[in-house]
């Protein structure tokens, strides 16, 4: 038997609403990990859907005119649609509502109540409707919900239902949790965990009146089955159970099941294990709570108004930056999986965002593909050359990241995953600047600049495969870039991790900003007009303005916006500081002709005497370098 299928699952979601950047989360982290279970050459089954038979999708779908079932059939196909923009992809979709999902609770409820852990009885208590949750009135906060996400009125319960004996599976929950140290995860929500439980658990009610909706209890028609009781089985539905018994042999018990904390103690931790274990089956490896998302320091609130779209806000990272909509997406990804470890609370922020965007995505990401495609082009007619040697640092390097990143997937640290990554990007934007190739191929060395550019070449390559599960469109675009024709799917994780896998010979393509930087617009009031003061001819005629090329170029030390470039005036050459390293790569601008004053008296500039000014256009904030629009000698003077 060969190895076992990797199984993911999310929550399946309520579809009272679209999905929100919040509960988007769990599905773009699930998408990810299953990527990147798939790189490495294993089988998955990445499962995800929705749950339709609460009485709160009941109530949305009375406000909205609707029956409970018109109202998911139209929410349903809604949610597969965000999950596509958001490039999800899932292998299953599950929706409660389905004949196959039903004839498994069916079947789970007859088992445990012919085995006895299913009885009847007569409820009394507090019931939350939104969190489709029963309580103690110990537990109660001012007469509210205790769910610190909800504490919303209860309501008082009284009816003859059916009952789980979780208190039954009290002492053998503890146990297995004991005996199995990486099931409850982050470790301080397992601690939570097992504090709850030592509490002491009571059996909980598992039906309740049908009033049209829900799944029958079988041959009870007047009762239906208990939402949550309903829902958590959809995990075996998937796998096979009661349908197909060597694929749930092949896929059962599940690898991975994330899920928002607030799902984590009371049900996923204790209710779901001990129902499997009532039904014989063995628990899921590893469950894991991750913490919630806020957005500006508040709540997610539908009533705030605050809960994003995650396809509008895409929309207008792509407006703003001039990326791709694809592009867009990618970089949420991106930003959700970096900005914090997976399993505290986070706040999302739209500056946040935009920040990573212009410094992670554009500034190192983006500059590290751009620049070495531009000097492959100036220098290599853009064919990937044979290396004269192996960059051992850049190599060594590129095999500890490959296990690190591993590892960080296997611990679920998905930011400490890009942490890894993006310390080899900066790696190689500093292997750049050291070796300057257009020093190199100024001074005729061939083989060491052939040897640097495919260094960064390799180094863009792997990088590409390990960000693929994180932002799989955008990798695909920086894949075309680099012009290799083997599809960036068929790309193996242990190929992430070997040096020397780009074929010299192979043409790469025009460099194309994947993430143009986003320039924000001053926002002053316009100042009152002004009149300008004339100058007259004889003093314009002072001003000398001469045609130089540049010859070299470097950033100067701890200035972020300055350069030091060395030009040439025919028969003389200056060093001049120009304030354009926040628009312009020192090696971009070499062999540029631009417009010097000339007779500007030399200042010193963070220790360089600057001998001249280069011009510049104002273009909304950038600076744009003035060039002549022919090949004018070095020296020419403007008139």
């Amino acid at each position: 038997m060969g190895e076992k299928v990797y199984y993911i699952t999310t929550p399946i979601y309520y579809v009272n609403d679209v999905p929100h950047i919040g509960n988007a989360y769990t599905t773009i982290v699930s998408d990810a990990l299953a990527r990147h279970q798939r790189q490495r050459g294993r089988g998955v089954l990445f499962a995800t859907g929705t749950d339709e038979h609460a009485i709160k999708v009941a109530e949305a779908a009375q406000e909205a005119g609707l029956t409970p079932k018109e109202f998911v059939d139209k929410l349903a196909p809604a949610f597969m649609d965000v999950w596509k923009s958001l490039h999800i992809k899932y292998d299953d979709f599950v929706r409660t509502t389905e004949p196959r999902h039903i004839a498994v609770v069916q079947k789970a409820f007859e088992i445990l109540r012919d085995k006895g852990d299913i009885y009847k009885g007569v409820y009394e208590g507090w019931y939350c409707v939104p969190d489709e949750t029963f309580f103690r009135e110990s537990e109660l906060i001012d007469g509210k919900c205790p769910n610190p996400e909800c504490r919303r009125s209860v309501q008082w319960v009284q009816e003859e239902n059916y009952y789980f004996k979780l208190s039954a599976y009290q002492d053998k929950l503890l146990d297995y949790i004991e005996a199995n140290p990486d099931f409850l995860q982050p470790e301080f929500r397992k601690n939570e965990v097992v504090s709850f439980i030592k509490q002491g658990l009571q059996d909980v009610s598992v039906t309740r009146a049908n009033r049209g909706w829900g799944i029958p209890v079988p041959g009870e028609p007047e009762k239906v089955i208990y939402v949550w009781f309903d829902a958590l089985l959809n995990y075996i539905t998937v796998a096979g159970w009661n349908s197909d018994e060597r694929k749930f042999n092949e896929i059962w018990p599940a690898d991975i099941q994330l899920m928002g904390k607030d799902i984590f103690v009371r049900f996923h931790s204790t209710l779901w294990p001990a129902m499997l274990m009532g039904l014989g089956i063995e628990p899921p490896k590893a469950l894991f709570g991750h913490g919630f998302w806020s957005i500006e320091g508040e709540k997610i609130s539908k009533s705030k108004g605050n809960a994003i779209s995650p396809a509008a806000l895409a929309a207008d990272l792509a407006a703003q930056s001039g990326a791709k909509l694809d592009v867009a997406v990618d970089a949420i990804r991106y930003f959700v999986m970096r900005e914090a470890p997976f399993g505290v609370d986070a706040d999302f922020s739209i500056a946040a965002l935009k920040g990573r965007f212009n410094s992670d995505l554009a500034n190192d990401l983006g500059n590290l593909l751009n620049r070495t495609l531009s000097m492959m082009a100036r220098y290599l007619d853009q064919i990937v050359p044979e290396p004269a040697a192996v960059a051992s640092e850049l190599k060594e390097l590129v095999e500890s990241t490959h296990r690190e990143v591993e590892d960080a997937f296997d611990r679920f640290q998905f930011n400490r995953a890009l942490e890894a990554i993006w310390q080899l990007v900066g790696a190689g934007n500093r292997y750049l600047e050291d070796q300057a190739p257009w020093r190199l191929h100024k001074e005729g060395k061939s083989g060491e600049l052939a040897t640097v550019l495919y260094s960064t070449l390799e180094v863009a390559r792997i990088v590409t495969v390990m960000i693929a599960p994180f932002m799989p469109e955008a990798a695909k675009e920086m894949w075309r870039q680099l012009g290799i024709t083997e599809p960036l799917e068929k790309q193996t994780w242990a190929g992430a991790g070997a040096w020397g896998k780009l074929a010299p010979g192979t043409k790469v393509e025009a460099a194309e900003p994947i993430f143009p930087r986003i320039e924000e617009k001053a926002r002053k009031e316009d100042p009152a007009p002004v009149e300008k003061e004339h100058i007259t001819y004889d003093e314009f005629k002072k001003l000398e303005l001469r045609i130089a090329e540049v010859i070299e170029a470097e950033r100067v030390p701890k200035a972020d916006k300055l350069l030091k470039l060395t030009v040439s005036l025919g028969d003389e050459q200056r060093t001049i500081v120009a304030g354009v390293a926040q628009w312009y790569e020192p090696d971009v601008l070499i062999g540029k002709k631009i417009v010097l004053l000339a007779n500007l008296e030399p200042a010193t500039i963070r220790g360089v005497q600057s001998q001249g000014m280069l011009l510049a256009a104002d273009i909304e904030g950038r600076a744009v370098i003035l060039t002549p629009d022919s090949d004018v000698p070095a020296g020419s003077k403007i008139r």
